[in-house]
């Protein structure tokens, strides 16, 4: 503690450095402005209308489940203050702050990139090791057609990834009832569909590398998806191996390769698009009669119905050349695999059906996702306006005014009240408000943190937490020179009790501004983030700069040996004398 106590320099001169790098940062960046939110600065208003074109009932619950999806898209990028409401009986408005938003308007006018693709690969969703540190055996050992043992973990990969409950066979509605003869036929996987452990799943093995098995530098044609499937060349192959489903998602393009990854972690190699989600009329969840199991029955249109009819016709029961394993499916919504089912039938008639390892909720979300892409309804095209911020400069003004009388009004207490020790709390909180202005101008360009009258407030509020923890630290001082304590003792004894009660207060303000962040919606959200960051800065500035100040302050005589504008004088405190002060005598030669 004494070494601590005597060295209080050194933690000023590490917080100056942290602060300098932050600066050193955004000064790299040029932005020194945050960014603002709706209320201050206006944006791009976008209003959509549900549409009864299609038959569909509009129903409340529906709306709410869109809006709940359409602002998970357009503030899914960090802290972005976006407002998202429901209007009326039919109309959702989105409001996005800052500059006319072509992109996110974007997002939001289309339902989502629903498509069908052909599976060429799947692993694990990480980079692969490189060729030479790759295990010996051959995928092509397993026999064609046959369901493929449980994959065996990798050194470098750990064990393969599990098969997904939705990653389960892809049968045609005409087969359900298949006969026992047809059973047989297919190796017990025609019919009404195998189990979700009977179908092959992304293994370890083989670690895609150039040269495998029927493959040529230059692969098939892109556009010619059945033969690309088997040779997507090495170029493809390579980017495959490379990817992780950590990296930025690649670009959905409809007439191009894609690499995209499920909610578990599974990386697939897919090919061009077969089939669009424009092309499918029907999606329906339900247990088929004589059944117990769930499953998802599909429909599509007359274009895709003869495209449909010739890939099934082609990949049925096949064996991919690459993996040894049963040839899959893929359907990929927004660039993400929803499924990745094997195909057991022939599907003429443009109706199939989706079975495994499904519960109800599970096998209604995929319906939902496959029927409406991602959106419980249609939306009309939207209209887009530009808004003007919503509060007037002059509230604005009026707001900061107030903010800043306020502060004023605390420092000057704390002067007259704490005299000398005034000085720690003007310069913590001088150097609090350099911290969260910094720190503002980072998260704005890091996590697009968006600057509101809520957030505002969230940063007001985090200045009363930081000066009581100056109160408490002061008081705790002055109980322990009432003791009979110098002041140099008193500043370290009393660290370590007012330290206690701060954390305490501290974590309660945190987790209650956590607790708010996670349960509330729109720009109470940005009050609840605002808050939680002024309280993490108040523990530092604390921590790296009070304690280290006073420390350094109790050296000066001017307050060892309690001036009376030192804040801490025997009048003050309500002592006779301070405790290793010298004893100050009258004018007779008494002692005082």
């Amino acid at each position: 503690m004494a070494k601590n106590a005597s060295r209080p320099g050194r933690r000023l001169i590490v917080f100056a450095i942290l602060i300098a790098a932050m600066y050193g940062g955004i000064a790299l960046q040029g932005v020194w402005a945050p960014k603002l939110g709706l209320d201050l600065q206006g944006g791009t208003r976008i209003t959509l209308e549900a549409s009864t074109a299609t038959g569909d009932e509009i129903t409340p619950e529906k709306m709410e489940e869109a809006r709940g999806i359409i602002d998970q898209r357009v503030n899914g990028q960090g802290v972005a203050e976006a407002e998202v409401a429901v209007q009326g009986n039919r109309n959702i408005v989105v409001e996005i702050p800052g500059e006319r938003r072509t992109d996110l308007v974007d997002d939001v006018s289309q339902t989502a990139q629903l498509r069908f693709r052909l599976v060429a690969l799947a692993a694990p969703g990480q980079a692969q090791p490189k060729p030479s540190e790759q295990p010996s055996g051959s995928p092509s050992e397993q026999p064609s057609g046959s369901p493929s043992p449980k994959p065996t973990k990798k050194p470098s990969d750990g064990a393969s990834p599990r098969n997904r409950a939705l990653s389960s066979g892809l049968v045609a509605a005409d087969q359900k009832a298949g006969s026992k003869k047809d059973g047989k036929k297919n190796d017990g996987k025609g019919g009404k569909g195998g189990n979700a452990s009977d179908q092959p799943s992304p293994s370890a093995e083989p670690a895609p590398q150039e040269g495998l098995p029927g493959t040529t530098p230059e692969g098939a044609p892109v556009d010619q998806p059945l033969k690309w499937q088997d040779n997507p060349g090495d170029e493809w192959i390579q980017k495959f191996s490379t990817f992780s489903c950590d990296d930025k998602p690649m670009p959905d393009q409809r007439d191009q390769p894609l690499i995209a990854c499920d909610e578990d972690g599974n990386k697939y190699l897919l090919s061009a698009s077969m089939i669009q989600g424009t092309q499918l009329t029907g999606a329906e969840a339900g247990i088929p009669q004589q059944q117990v199991q769930w499953v998802v029955n599909l429909t599509f249109d007359k274009t895709a119905r003869e495209t449909f009819a010739n890939v099934t016709r082609q990949i049925v029961n096949a064996s991919s050349p690459l993996t040894g394993q049963q040839k899959q499916f893929a359907i990929v919504l927004d660039g993400k695999v929803l499924s990745a089912p094997v195909v057991n039938g022939v599907i003429p008639n443009g109706r199939a059906e989706i079975s495994g390892d499904f519960n109800q909720e599970s096998a209604q979300s995929l319906a939902n996702s496959l029927k409406y892409g991602a959106l419980p309804l249609t939306f009309t095209a939207p209209a887009v306006t530009e808004e003007g911020p919503t509060l007037a400069a002059d509230q604005l003004s009026a707001g900061l005014l107030a903010g800043a009388i306020g502060l004023g009004l605390v420092l000057i207490y704390c002067m007259l009240y704490y005299r000398g020790l005034g000085i720690v709390v003007v310069a913590s909180l001088g150097v609090a408000a350099i911290v969260t202005f910094g720190v503002i101008l980072a998260m704005s360009q890091a996590v697009n943190f968006t600057l509101t009258l809520p957030g505002i407030a969230g940063l007001i509020v985090g200045v009363g937490i930081t000066a009581d923890s100056f109160i408490v630290y002061f008081e705790r001082i002055r109980d322990e020179m009432r003791e009979g304590k110098s002041m140099r003792v008193a500043v370290e004894v009393g660290w370590v009790r007012a330290r206690a009660t701060c954390l305490a207060a501290d974590a309660v303000s945190l987790l209650a501004a956590v607790v708010l962040y996670i349960f509330a919606i729109g720009v109470v959200k940005g009050f609840a983030f605002a808050l939680g960051i002024t309280t993490l800065i108040d523990l530092a500035v604390f921590f790296l700069f009070t304690k280290p100040m006073v420390t350094w302050l109790a050296k000066f005589t001017f307050f060892n040996s309690g001036h009376k504008w030192s804040g801490l004088s025997p009048e003050t405190i309500g002592i006779d004398y301070i405790a290793g002060a010298k004893p100050r005598t009258s004018a007779a030669g008494g002692n005082a």
